[in-house]
């Protein structure tokens, strides 16, 4: 680049304009270590983009630079900014998650590691199957004793990695319930660590293990990355772990130019083995550290940030910081009491319509809540005011059953030792169990068949002619250079009858399906869109979909609406034992986490923040001991000084909400005959919806009508699916699909 288009570039941003002296500082900041505190809604975003920018104008080679954050997208979103500013070269700064710069790494140095090129990735339910597996294996009779289930001892398997502690150690600390097992969980552990050696496989911390472990063993390939990403920038630093902090250790060791931004106060995912201490350690990895505090807010009103610092203030161990904004104005945020979870509901829901008498958009609006069970009061009643929500959290998309079963047919065309996903494929196919299934892969393993070979299995017999279809399948698969949409499209057509067979409700599990095709479009390799789907996987359909969800009230759990920001939320179950959770209240880590939780909570809030709690619900605590209070109230909110909130009724002398008085709402989401159904959830209508007509009339059932089921509870209709089935979405168990001929429903 000529000097004179640096000058034209150094002068199109005049960055004492556009940042505050904090940003700038840290912006302006290009040489040795930094750390920079940014409180919620501060431009953490901002400065990192103008700091890519200013790199960039100053010289750097875009692929020196390095930008880590947890999110591709969050990356690429980043440098799409940057080369708007200055110039289109930031766009090729190097940008992406610590797992994709981990796999990037290691794809080129599998012979270090003992493996091959061919590596797959197994996400969180193939590691359960594989650990469910070995434990049958080894013990049999497991069932009998109080031992973990799959999902526990995959839990503890990957908090003992992220959190560097032998398995012994943290059962200890975490699961001392499980003491009398712990020689069994560590033979667990080791099988199966075997069993992905053996076939060819990583989970996800595996990732961050053997790439820490690279940069620590190996000199020439740490001066190698340290030589190519002579700039190295990290986003949400307090979300690391401590495998991730050694590995940004090694990353700046020579050059020392690393820039880390975080918010000690929104370190909320210890669960993942987030270590919030992080950010209190870097300055001893670099004891040269310039801290920087970026505490002007862009996003929430005075009162809503003074509130936010007073449960802040609180925190045993903190960055100090005192969040402030020049926004003139603001409510006070409002505390209200709505004494029982259906009047809670209730009350949510007419705030709701009457702000959309007041002009607002239901996208500007967000209720959050501790744990993803605590919406179902507030769903039904949305159902039945017809007002269309999506919601976030919970169950997701990837783990479906029938996503999964699409992805294993796709992951062994890439690794054929990958003998969680045959052992899915086989078993999907009539007459094939877990015992024969098991004898296929293993007479493929010894004579190391290919895929397409499969149907050539000495022991087939008549009853497996399935064997066939499947070989035909994976000869089209194998073919070279094939499409990822083209593969997708061919186990589309192959699945289809098995689809139909094993599920009721097909055709929105279809459409997932079918949602899958343009996804994959955007790949040119099947390897590379299969990895991007453990690495970064979608939570849910909507976010497979080409276009945002419109024109919808967001429910979603404080994990899931981090980074996020509305003009008005309610947050609730905002009381003891729920918000915080009982489960924290033996460990005093815990609670802290609980209070930063509800700090992000709080801090989504733009313009009205609204903290509700059903104070005369029974409380989870109060089952166990007498002692506490007996309001409810959450004791982070208790705390607070009386100025900062005002705390309410919800309902008024009139019997209606304190807060909004809303008139009667008309418009497309109320008009006479049209149902409103939660986006990405149930918001297509079928043909099967269209038979289901009769059912209702047959049924004396009608959408939303409250039904007791003597094995699953109480819940409410949800959906009429024809041919005389309907969903029932229960409190305990979610959503099930019962046939009416077939099933007991008490209508309450």
């Amino acid at each position: 680049m000529s000097g004179k288009r640096k000058d034209f570039l150094r002068d199109r941003i005049n960055y004492k304009e556009v940042l505050n002296p904090r940003q700038l500082e840290a912006v302006t900041t290009l040489e040795g270590p930094v750390i920079v505190i940014a409180g919620a809604g501060s431009g953490k975003t901002r400065t990192l983009v103008y700091r890519v920018a200013k790199l960039v104008e100053s010289g750097v080679p875009p692929e020196n630079i390095l930008l880590l954050t947890f999110t591709r997208k969050a990356a690429a979103e980043m440098l799409e900014r940057a080369a708007g500013l200055a110039d289109e070269r930031c766009q090729n700064v190097s940008g992406g998650t610590f797992h994709s710069l981990a796999h990037r790494v290691l794809r080129s140095h599998t012979d270090l590691l003992g493996f091959d090129s061919s590596f797959t990735i197994l996400d969180r339910q193939d590691m359960e199957e594989v650990i469910q597996a070995i434990v049958k294996e080894i013990h049999p009779d497991r069932g009998s004793i109080r031992f973990p289930k799959k999902s526990t001892l995959a839990s503890i398997f990957s908090k003992a990695v992220n959190m560097e502690l032998s398995i012994e150690s943290l059962m200890r600390e975490e699961y001392d319930q499980f003491l009398e097992h712990v020689e069994h969980v560590v033979t667990v552990a080791d099988l199966y660590m075997e069993y992905k050696k053996k076939n060819q496989v990583m989970d996800y911390d595996d990732l961050l293990i053997f790439f820490g472990q690279l940069l620590s063993n190996n000199e020439d390939i740490r001066a190698e990355l340290s030589m190519r990403y002579r700039y190295v920038m990290v986003d949400e630093y307090q979300d690391t772990n401590g495998i991730q902090a050694e590995i940004v250790k090694w990353l700046a060791s020579d050059h020392r130019n690393i820039m880390v931004v975080g918010d000690d106060s929104q370190s909320i995912y210890s669960f993942r083995g987030a270590n919030y201490r992080n950010m209190f350690d870097f300055p001893g990895l670099f004891p040269e550290v310039k801290i920087i505090k970026l505490e002007q807010n862009y996003r929430s009103t005075q009162p809503i940030l003074t509130l936010t610092n007073a449960i802040m203030d609180q925190a045993s161990e903190r960055y100090t910081k005192c969040l402030f904004t020049e926004r003139k104005g603001g409510e006070k945020p409002m505390v209200v009491d709505a004494r029982t979870d259906p009047e809670q509901a209730m009350f949510i829901s007419q705030s709701v319509e009457g702000y959309l008498n007041q002009g607002l958009s239901l996208n500007d609006m967000a209720v959050l809540f501790r744990a993803a069970h605590h919406s179902f009061e507030l769903e039904l009643e949305l159902m039945r005011r017809e007002i269309p929500f999506v919601k976030y959290g919970g169950f997701k998309f990837m783990e479906s059953a029938h996503i999964k079963d699409l992805l294993a047919h796709l992951r062994i065309t890439v690794n054929r030792n990958d003998s969680i996903s045959w052992g899915r494929v086989l078993r999907l196919i009539g007459n094939i169990g877990q015992k024969k299934s098991q004898s296929i892969i293993d007479w493929m393993r010894e004579g190391r068949s290919m895929p397409w070979q499969v149907d050539q299995w000495p022991g087939a017999g008549k009853k497996d002619a399935g064997l066939k279809s499947l070989a035909e399948l994976m000869k089209n698969l194998s073919r070279e250079n094939i499409r990822p949409e083209k593969a997708v499209e061919l186990v589309n057509r192959y699945y289809d009858p098995i689809l139909k067979e094993n599920f009721d409700d097909f055709p929105k599990r279809q459409k997932d399906l079918e949602q899958m095709i343009p996804m994959a479009g955007r790949y040119k390799r099947l390897r590379a869109f299969l990895d991007d789907l453990v690495l970064e996987p979608p939570s849910s359909s909507a976010d497979v979909t080409l276009g945002p969800i419109k024109d919808c009230l967001t429910l979603s759990t404080v994990h899931s609406a981090k980074g996020l920001e509305w003009s008005v939320v309610f947050i609730i179950w905002v009381m003891e034992g729920y918000f915080p959770s009982f489960k924290a209240y033996s460990n005093m880590a815990a609670i802290e986490e609980e209070r930063r939780l509800m700090y992000v909570a709080a801090t989504r809030a733009k313009d009205r923040l609204i903290i509700c709690y059903p104070g005369q619900e029974d409380l989870p605590m109060w089952r166990l001991t007498d002692t506490g209070y007996r309001n409810g109230l959450s004791s982070f909110i208790r705390a607070l000084p009386m100025e900062v909130m005002e705390q309410r009724s919800s309902i008024s002398s009139a019997g209606m909400p304190i807060l909004i008085q809303p008139g009667r709402r008309r418009g497309r989401f109320y008009e006479r005959g049209s149902l409103a159904r939660p986006a990405g959830l149930s918001g297509i209508r079928t043909k099967e919806e269209d038979k289901g007509f009769s059912d209702k009339q047959q049924s004396g059932l009608r959408l939303g009508d409250r039904v007791k089921h003597p094995a699953f509870g109480k819940g409410v209709v949800s959906r009429f699916m024809g041919d005389n089935k309907i969903e029932v979405l229960f409190r305990d168990v979610g959503r099930k699909l019962l046939h009416l001929e077939h099933t007991t429903l008490e209508k309450l």
